[in-house]
């Protein structure tokens, strides 16, 4: 996809999602200069994540079309919960392995397998020289949605990136940590910013209550989540926080301000109210609301040039490119000789097994009548032996899972059972997990014991368990 330095569209639209609310602002660009010509709020009837995205993008287009919008090009603010978060400390290593160290962190990190996350990380540096990273993630699964509703809705996106981020203003100079909190209709971002980028990201739901005719933010909750957060982060970073934004513009974030003061100072920070972000060095204070303006910011960051701490859009690959790939000599060369080569491998396994099953065939049909003659000899033996079986099958299995369990009473058995001669079924008590482990490590050192299997598992300490086996007379080798 071009770069939009080099394709500065002549309007914009800023959008910022918040479940069903889209909120956008329309920026117009004439003689060099850009002014803001439009808002807009959308309360949407269907939703991005589980509804259709055909169905959605018309509904967003409708909207559009009655507003007498008719741009394309636009920039989206995703809503935070959304955003999977992971910090980790870099280690005193090379450059070029920090790429790596981070997608082991991500891979351990996060409870998605990274191929399905969009992940987008930010450095920063401590006063004491140690360096750590902030890694954000977003299900590609979610971006795939909005991709799409947007391009159902005639838009063509170029930027998908944090609301709460695009408010803080640019500096090319690494700014000084601070606590940014943006008031929304039910909840509050919380941002905690570090020298060269982003050490910390919340969102915090159902901290605004509603209260009459307007909304009230939970003082206590809020307070708590600050502390969390600021626990969270190491010391040397910790001790540089002096001052606390908050974005909003509203009636609740007006009374945050006020309540949030003392509580401020006591961690010996400042409280002041955030402005909307500027266009070209203008100042739009109506704007002052925390979707309109988060909007606005990641829009006007675009429009002046200046990056995103945080980009989420999905690489775009030209058509020829595509072609390219596609239909490229070399590739087919390299694809026919391949194929060529798994044919021939496949060729030759079968003719290698064809060879094998003949040869086992030749050696049967010589066998074969003493084999006969033996299957006789076992079936007459069969009809005159004793009906009970002397080997003591069932009391030999007892043995052994009475040699597995623990002395000391770690684990119990309440109920052995032993179907078809073979088939163990063991439930009873474990002190703890490791204790039942020990219990499977002993009873899978056994050779006669195959299909070692836990079938349930309930609490913690006491847990409840379901273990089952296999018997094997002899050992496993004569499975």
């Amino acid at each position: 996809m071009l770069s939009f330095q080099s394709h500065r569209p002549a309007s914009l639209i800023g959008l910022h999602l918040d479940g069903r609310n889209l909120d956008g602002v329309l920026i117009h660009r004439s003689n060099g200069s850009y002014r803001i010509s439009q808002t807009f709020s959308i309360p949407l009837t269907l939703d991005p994540l589980t509804n259709d995205p055909e169905l959605v993008g018309r509904e967003i287009r409708n909207h559009l079309d009655q507003a007498g919008i008719r741009e394309r090009y636009c920039t989206v603010c995703l809503p935070s919960n959304w955003v999977l978060t992971l910090a980790c400390k870099v280690p005193d290593i090379p450059e070029a392995d920090v790429p790596g160290f981070l997608q082991l962190e991500a891979e351990q990190g996060f409870p998605y397998d990274p191929a399905d996350l969009s992940i987008s990380t930010s450095r920063y540096r401590l006063p004491n020289g140690a360096q750590h990273a902030s890694l954000l993630a977003v299900p590609q699964h979610h971006l795939v949605l909005l991709t799409k509703t947007l391009r159902a809705a005639r838009l063509k996106p170029i930027s998908l990136s944090l609301g709460i981020t695009a408010l803080e203003p640019y500096t090319p100079d690494p700014a000084p940590s601070q606590l940014s909190l943006g008031v929304g209709q039910t909840g509050i971002d919380m941002l905690v910013s570090a020298p060269g980028g982003i050490a910390a990201l919340r969102s915090i739901e159902g901290v605004i209550e509603k209260d009459g005719a307007g909304h009230q933010p939970d003082f206590d909750l809020l307070a708590r989540e600050i502390r969390i957060t600021l626990g969270q982060l190491p010391r040397e970073l910790r001790d540089t926080i002096r001052q606390v934004v908050v974005y909003g513009g509203s009636p609740a974030a007006e009374s945050l301000i006020e309540h949030i003061r003392p509580i401020a100072r006591s961690l010996g920070m400042s409280v002041e109210s955030g402005a909307a972000p500027r266009v070209n060095g203008s100042e739009f204070p109506q704007l002052a609301r925390t979707s309109t303006a988060s909007a606005l910011g990641l829009a006007a960051r675009h429009i002046q040039g200046q990056p995103c701490p945080f980009e989420f859009l999905p690489p775009r690959v030209s058509p020829w490119t595509q072609f390219v790939h596609r239909f490229a000599s070399r590739r087919i060369a390299y694809t026919g000789a391949a194929a060529a080569a798994v044919l021939l491998l496949l060729g030759s396994a079968f003719l290698v097994q064809q060879w094998r099953l003949s040869s086992l065939e030749n050696r049967w049909k010589s066998m074969q009548p003493r084999v006969r003659l033996v299957e006789g000899l076992q079936t007459k033996s069969r009809a005159y032996r004793p009906w009970f079986d002397e080997s003591a099958l069932t009391l030999r299995i007892l043995l052994r899972v009475v040699q597995a369990f623990p002395e000391d009473g770690a684990v119990s058995a309440k109920n052995v059972q032993i179907k078809n001669g073979n088939e163990v079924i063991c439930a009873g008590q474990a002190r703890d997990n490791q204790a039942l482990l020990q219990l499977l490590d002993s009873l899978s050192a056994f050779p006669q014991v195959a299909d070692l299997k836990t079938q349930q598992v309930r609490g913690k300490s006491p847990l409840q368990y379901i273990l089952t086996f296999r018997w094997i007379e002899g050992g496993r080798h004569e499975d």
